[in-house]
């Protein structure tokens, strides 16, 4: 059956209670109990957080509303006898509601009973723990229609659709700064619009918000290139270490949360060695003072007195560079030219080994700079028309990312996240994926998503037209390590990766569909006529890699060559699907891109992207997921540190079903789990607690040697 209005993603799937009660409520479908929440830093003895009678669904373990209470809970202006949030009801109903009227506002939502539907819905699955928005909805959605606190003009910016032009938001919390990511551009100037100076004010606007920002600083001109008014420039990595420092000073939301920074340069930049090493320079000179007595604790005193600490460094690798990479076998003394951005003066030869030994060796040292492909990322790039029309012009490219590197558009862009745990979605009763309930999340929270575009907010003008114009939006998954394991699939495997595949594209393939019905209903984005012919293009390939491009009755749709492509992206092998029993799943993801394509191409779509894989570290663990993102279990039992102080301790939660599932009896299984959670005594400090012995499983008695693989962790 073909769903192809708008209107029909608005049913009771999860609250069909509700349709027989006049006096139930969505809040009344949960049991709730309450906690007290304290943290304490584990070093100065500080107390961090001490909240007293807090109200949760029974079913949220206490690390879930640690998080929740201490990350989330609005902590001032609340106008009840407490003056803060003391319950999870609070926190969902400022979200959903907010979401709901700016859906009504748009014409989204049209009827009463929709309206009713979407808040009963979007509110189950929210306590429920089968979605969460990142973390920016968190800190500000729906504090003033919720509680009128509107706090004062923050210098914000939205598109204002009857003046047809970009205003100033009238205060801080009307309008919500939802967007966790964004992309800034900057000129190579001081003072003006997008220069250097206004990067730290924008920058810095971001942080406070709770959100993140990448840029591509490929345009600052190197150390000793010449300055218009003579003399010469102090360079790139002067400007890079004053932004850093910034970053350290600010924390996100006004709270204990690492701001966050992604800086990426193109590989011909004249300080790209210098910008290679930068990291692992510093990481030495924290060893040293280590070595003298001072703290090494990412919050100590070694690291405050270093600096390139507050951001994630990539490097933007082109095709050619790369192909000179390949070539180093047979020539080794490949070169290419640095080139001055004003100055040719400064313009030199370097070997091509000289910079990827040097990128090795560093991301070895300590994890940085990451590699960015700028042409593959460009060949997936849905607008490379860009706003005029000018395909593939230099501002028109993808030049950088977000800061955890999922989020990949237009410079002065932004996007607002969202993550579902994909466990949830597994019935171990009958070991099936409920497809029909997945889908239904994946269209609820897209609708979340573009109502928290409705009525947001930006921090600069050129971001708010942006976002208007394109409207993107980044739906991602958590907890898949899980998934697999309960399966009984080894991360590391053929099976793991195909599922991963299948229900990440349906994900993709859902979330685009969607889009063209909100298209069909309220319009495609400004932008999507000069883009049509080439985001049309990056969809056929998703089809393609879907494994999609013939129907279920043989006959092609589309060619199965890729377009615009220089390599074969990973195609979804759908014969393993069948060997596992997961025919509907391969029926349904080949569904979901057709009909992404097919109502696309008559509709347009209402948003320029729809998916990212982010990381979704906080929110997964408010979510209770055992995992987070796509990332494998790093350990069966984590000590998290908490930014601000404080430690974590998560256990992994589905050893026990996994275990069951593979046909261990119960005796045998509480054997197992108390070999991995054997104890040891520790004293530091004069102050003596237990902690898990090493948290593997490894040995642990009556597990089969062909079922080690399947708890297989990052960090065997």
């Amino acid at each position: 059956m073909k769903l192809d209005s708008v209107h029909n993603l608005f049913k009771r799937y999860y609250t069909k209670e509700l349709e027989t009660s006049d006096v139930k409520t969505v809040y009344d479908l949960f049991n709730w109990k309450t906690i007290d929440v304290f943290l304490k830093d584990h070093k100065s003895g500080k107390v961090l957080v001490d909240m007293k009678d807090l109200e949760f669904p029974e079913n949220y373990s206490q690390n879930s509303c640690d998080i929740i209470a201490s990350k989330y809970f609005r902590k001032a202006g609340i106008p009840n006898e407490n003056g803060y949030e003391n319950s999870m009801r609070m926190v969902a109903h400022r979200m959903v509601n907010f979401w709901k009227e700016a859906l009504c506002k748009q014409g989204i939502i049209k009827t009463e009973d929709e309206k009713n539907i979407f808040y009963d819905e979007a509110v189950y699955a929210l306590l429920n723990q089968m979605y969460a928005p990142n973390s920016p909805q968190w800190f500000n959605t729906g504090l003033a229609l919720s509680y009128d606190l509107k706090g004062n003009k923050q210098g914000s910016f939205y598109f204002d659709e009857k003046l047809n032009k970009v205003v100033e938001s009238s205060d801080n919390y009307s309008r919500t700064q939802s967007s966790a990511c964004f992309i800034l551009s900057v000129e190579d100037k001081l003072l003006g619009s997008h220069s250097i100076s206004e990067q730290f004010v924008t920058e810095t606007k971001l942080f406070k918000g709770g959100s993140g920002t990448g840029t591509n600083f490929s345009k600052i001109r190197a150390k000793g290139e010449k300055l218009s008014g003579g003399g010469v420039s102090s360079g790139l990595m002067s400007f890079l270490r004053g932004l850093d420092r910034n970053a350290g000073a600010i924390k996100s939301g006004g709270t204990t949360r690492r701001a966050a920074k992604m800086v990426c340069l193109d590989v011909d930049h004249p300080e790209i060695i210098e910008y290679i090493t930068w990291k692992a320079s510093e990481e030495k000179k924290v060893r040293a003072l280590g070595k003298m007595g001072y703290d090494t604790d990412i919050d100590g005193e070694a690291y405050e007195t270093v600096s390139g600490q507050n951001s994630n460094n990539s490097i933007r690798f082109s095709d050619y560079f790369m192909s000179k990479v390949e070539n180093l076998e047979i020539n080794p003394d490949e070169e290419i030219e640095l080139t001055g951005r004003v100055d040719e003066k400064v313009n030199s030869k370097i070997k091509v080994s000289e910079i990827w030994n040097s990128f090795n060796l560093s991301a070895w040292q300590c994890a940085d700079p990451a590699p960015q492909f700028s042409d593959t990322f460009n060949a997936w790039h849905t607008c490379p028309c860009g706003e005029d029309g000018a395909y593939n012009a230099p501002y028109n490219r993808i030049n950088s990312t977000n800061p955890c590197g999922e989020y990949a558009f237009l410079d002065d862009s932004s996007c607002n996240l969202a993550s579902i745990n994909i466990f949830k979605f597994y019935e171990s009763d009958s070991n099936h994926f409920d497809i029909d309930g997945y889908l239904h999340i994946i269209g609820l929270t897209q609708l979340i998503l573009e109502a928290s575009i409705i009525w947001g907010q930006y921090p600069t003008e050129d971001i708010a037209r942006k976002t208007y114009m394109f409207r993107p939006t980044g739906l991602g998954v958590s907890n898949i390590a899980s998934l697999f394991m309960v399966m009984g699939y080894p991360y590391n495997s053929d099976e793991a990766r195909t599922l991963a595949a299948s229900l990440i594209g349906m994900l993709t393939g859902y979330s685009y569909y969607v889009s063209a019905l909100m298209s069909k209903e309220v319009g495609s984005f400004k932008m999507y006529d000069i883009n049509k012919e080439h985001m049309l293009r990056v969809v056929r390939n998703h089809v393609r890699c879907a494994g999609a491009a013939v129907s279920s009755n043989g006959t092609p749709i589309i060619s199965s060559e890729f377009e615009g492509l220089n390599y074969t992206p990973y195609i979804i092998d759908h014969h393993i699907l069948e060997n596992e029993g997961l025919e509907y799943i391969s029926k349904k993801v080949k569904e979901c891109l057709q009909n992404a394509l097919r109502l696309g191409e008559e509709f347009g779509y209402r948003n320029a992207q729809v998916s990212v894989v982010a990381p979704t570290g906080t929110i997964s663990f408010a979510m209770d997921c055992g995992a987070t993102s796509i990332e494998p279990f790093f350990s069966h039992v984590v000590y998290k540190k908490l930014s601000g102080g404080g430690f974590m301790t998560v256990i992994n939660p589905v050893i026990t079903l996994s275990l069951k599932n593979l046909g261990y009896t119960q005796a045998q299984i509480e054997d197992i789990l108390e070999y991995v959670t054997d104890k040891e005594t520790v004293t530091e400090n004069d102050f003596t607690y237990e902690k898990i012995l090493d948290g593997k499983i490894e040995g642990a008695p009556h597990l089969k040697n062909e079922h080690i693989v399947i708890f297989d962790t990052a960090n065997k």
